[in-house]
């Protein structure tokens, strides 16, 4: 097995006394683990840094065998670990990812979409730039998990109009007049997740609310508590930013 390709760090793990596990986010194989000998050595640990864009060469005698794995700088995105927003967003976005999908699997769209969203964190002028695309981010996995959100029309009465909130049981859309009796029950949907475009604060957190029930009661179930605290830190630091 050989592979050399441009990659976005999304996990590491220390291995041995000097050396690192890192599962590298390519275009072409999906998520691949390779073992770095030295990764935690002064050089190498600024580049292995999750969110950073690297070159990758990943070679093994098999496909089973876990790789090595050398790596070059391509885009450093360490310095948006200074900001706490951006940080938050980066931590979150490469642990779910790293958590939700399997190895060597393709998954061109989710490197595409991760891709474009750690580019926005890097250069949108406000938060509120990549806050929505997080959301559409967390939607794309949800849907690429076989989870997808059925939100083409209401659950109970097939109508495709006035779409405004959806059901936490079945994922699909429920129009307002349907909802109303229901609708402490019920989560929002707000208008850019089905349309597109900017979002203002308060729909930026019901699209937050509405991914997060989901990620949690179909992809994140059981799973590592360290990942769900990170989401939890970031919407925190998103509240402290939109007061």
């Amino acid at each position: 097995m050989h592979l050399a390709t441009t990659a976005i760090v999304c996990a590491l793990r220390q291995h041995g006394e000097h050396g690192v596990v890192a599962r590298l986010m390519t275009a072409e194989a999906g998520l691949v683990p390779g073992y770095v000998r030295g990764g935690r050595s002064r050089r190498l640990r600024p580049i292995l840094v999750p969110g950073n864009l690297v070159a990758a060469e990943f070679r093994a005698r098999s496909e089973e065998q876990l790789a090595t794995l050398t790596v070059e700088l391509v885009t450093s995105r360490a310095p948006l670990l200074g900001e706490p927003l951006a940080a938050a967003a980066i931590e979150w976005s490469c642990a779910l990812t790293a958590t939700v999908l399997s190895d060597q699997h393709p998954y061109p769209r989710i490197h595409q979409a991760l891709d474009g969203l750690l580019s926005a964190i890097e250069a949108a002028p406000s938060v509120r730039g990549w806050a929505a695309a997080l959301v559409r981010y967390e939607m794309l996995l949800l849907a690429e998990m076989g989870f997808g959100l059925d939100l083409s029309r209401c659950a109970a009465s097939g109508t495709t109009e006035d779409l405004i909130w959806v059901s936490p049981k079945s994922g699909m859309a429920v129009s307002r007049a349907a909802g109303e009796p229901y609708a402490d029950k019920l989560l929002a949907l707000p208008t850019f997740i089905v349309e597109g475009g900017s979002a203002d604060w308060d729909d930026i957190f019901a699209g937050l609310r509405l991914t997060g029930h989901f990620l949690e009661r179909d992809l994140l179930e059981g799973r590592r508590a360290d990942v769900l605290a990170a989401r939890e830190r970031l919407e925190d630091r998103l509240r402290r930013a939109a007061s």
